[in-house]
């Protein structure tokens, strides 16, 4: 049941093969035996808490599912990972939570990340490192030292899914921090384009690039769950109706990919890429050509700006939201009672990390009088070029086109784009903490982030194991409103890549005097 599909899972309640009480119980087991790999904060033990359930035989009834730690959930802990937030609980729920509660879906838990999603291997959190499940190590030795990161920020949600303790998983994805795990952890990462899901109770971290993302173990349920939340919300002004927007995949969905037009972004060959990173994408380029995809080198030539580009925009977004926590309204308040202005600035020393507060100072110094115009106006329009770029290859002079608006006689140079998502697999944790946050990240977001800087959507697929048993990704990226079509290429690479899930590839790896015990048993 751990690694059924939403449709297989919907069919065996249909038909009485199960309940939904038994698939929340077959959850919680899971996490208890997995407890060790610290993907969760808070577990929501109780069925059916939070339930809203208006509709019935919603395909998603019964399935599980569960929230990175900074959806605003109504009396259950949302801490972002920070001491700040540590007792906080919303008195609403987000858009997303109460589009799934109301479609039958069960919520399982609240996800470990790095503090207010910053950061890209998801260890920078109060409650402690996640770890990547695919880690011989942690399989074999829970207490182990050394292990795989998960990646990040949105690592907890990755490995929620990875193992098996729900169906899917909401992540925020604010410059791959949804495709970055997902790649390192072997699942689908999918990141629509900006504004198709509504942001409301989401906590802000660059609102202008955060885009609610969603984690599962096939490229048929991330559509599912996609088709489920898209659509316009009053809440957020940001958020584009999208009633039109077909989004369907099922088992006889056709993934021909004949006439497709697939480029290969040269940018995207970058320094430090691992040769396996690089044969595998080859490989995948050769797949689509083979089965009738026309594949075309392409450029993107200021797609090397966007970390850049991305420090500058989404620390001065940093600072400003990172201002409402200031230890009156909300949040972590210091004992300190000399002053209103100390215990403000002791009351943030201590609820943020050593990565918070320095953002907040970089975004503030970008905003300076004598700064403003060198550095954040700059970076504007740096941001416009890059979206420039993407207008270019896919041949649409407003990428922002009404969702509702036909693509298929467009004119550029391709339809999608191909890439790998990260440019290696996971890394040691050792090795991963001898570089500081603003290097890792930069490093691991360099082939993600130009997606958020000009809102277009993009998915991983995990695509092969590494000569580390560890798996690697490819991403795939579309126009604004593309998801069909990138769904349909990333549906093909699902089918012709074969990827196992965690407890298959495992199975094959036990000794044989405990082949018979369930792997994930074995981890606990």
């Amino acid at each position: 049941m751990h690694f059924k599909g939403i449709r297989a899972i919907s069919r065996s309640l249909q038909k009485n093969e199960t309940s939904k009480s038994d698939i929340f119980k077959s959850s919680l087991t899971r996490i208890d035996e997995t407890k060790h790999l610290n993907a969760f904060i808070t577990v929501a033990r109780k069925a059916g808490n939070n339930e809203v359930t208006n509709q019935k035989n919603h395909i998603l009834t019964g399935t599980t599912f569960s929230l990175k730690d900074n959806y605003s959930s109504e009396g259950i802990l949302t801490t972002c990972g920070s001491k700040m937030l540590a007792n906080y609980k919303p008195t609403y729920n987000a858009t997303v939570l109460n589009k799934l509660l109301n479609h039958g879906s069960q919520l399982i838990g609240k996800n470990n990340m790095d503090e207010f999603a910053m950061g890209s291997g998801s260890i920078e959190s109060i409650y402690g490192p996640v770890k990547n499940p695919w880690s011989p190590d942690v399989l074999l030795n829970p207490s182990s030292k050394d292990w795989r990161v998960a990646g990040g920020s949105s690592g907890g949600g990755a490995v929620a899914v990875a193992t098996g303790c729900c169906h899917f998983a909401l992540g925020s994805d604010t410059g791959g921090s949804v495709r970055n795990p997902a790649s390192y952890c072997g699942v689908v990462g999918l990141k629509p384009t900006y504004g198709l899901i509504s942001r409301h109770g989401l906590i802000p971290l660059v609102n202008s690039m955060d885009c609610p993302s969603i984690f599962a173990r096939s490229v048929e349920d991330a559509a599912i769950v996609l088709d489920t939340l898209k659509g316009r919300d009053i809440m957020d002004s940001t958020s584009i109706e999208s009633k039109k927007l077909k989004i369907c995949l099922n088992e006889n969905y056709d993934i021909s990919v004949k006439g497709l037009k697939v480029g290969i972004p040269k940018e995207c060959l970058v320094h430090g890429m691992s040769q396996e990173v690089v044969d595998m994408w080859r490989w995948a380029a050769d797949q689509f050509e083979n089965a009738g995809a026309e594949v075309t080198l392409v450029s993107l030539p200021h797609m090397k700006y966007s970390i850049i580009c991305y420090h500058i925009l989404g620390n001065v977004e940093v600072a400003s939201n990172m201002a409402r926590f200031d230890g009156l309204k909300y949040g972590h308040r210091s004992s300190i009672n000399e002053s209103t202005y100390a215990m403000y600035a002791v009351s943030r020393r201590e609820g943020f990390n050593d990565t918070v507060r320095s953002r907040i100072l970089s975004g503030n110094y970008f905003l300076l009088k004598d700064n403003i115009e060198k550095y954040f106006y700059k970076a504007q329009k740096v941001r416009r070029l890059i979206l420039k770029d993407y207008q270019k290859v896919f041949g649409a002079h407003n990428l922002y086109t009404s969702c509702d608006s036909d693509d298929s006689n467009s004119s550029g140079i391709c339809d999608v784009l191909l890439a790998p998502t990260v440019i290696s697999d996971a890394p040691l944790y050792s090795e991963f903490i001898t570089e500081d946050n603003r290097t890792r990240s930069a490093e691991q977001d360099v082939l993600t982030q130009a997606a958020n800087i000009a809102g277009v959507p993009a998915i991983n697929i995990p695509t092969r194991l590494s000569r580390n048993n560890m798996p690697i990704g490819l991403q795939i990226t579309g126009r604004h409103f593309s998801e069909p079509k990138i769904l349909k290429a990333a549906a093909f690479l699902e089918k012709v890549a074969q990827f196992p899930n965690l407890e298959q590839h495992f199975t094959t790896q036990l000794d044989s005097s405990n082949a018979s015990k369930p792997i994930l048993q074995q981890m606990s």
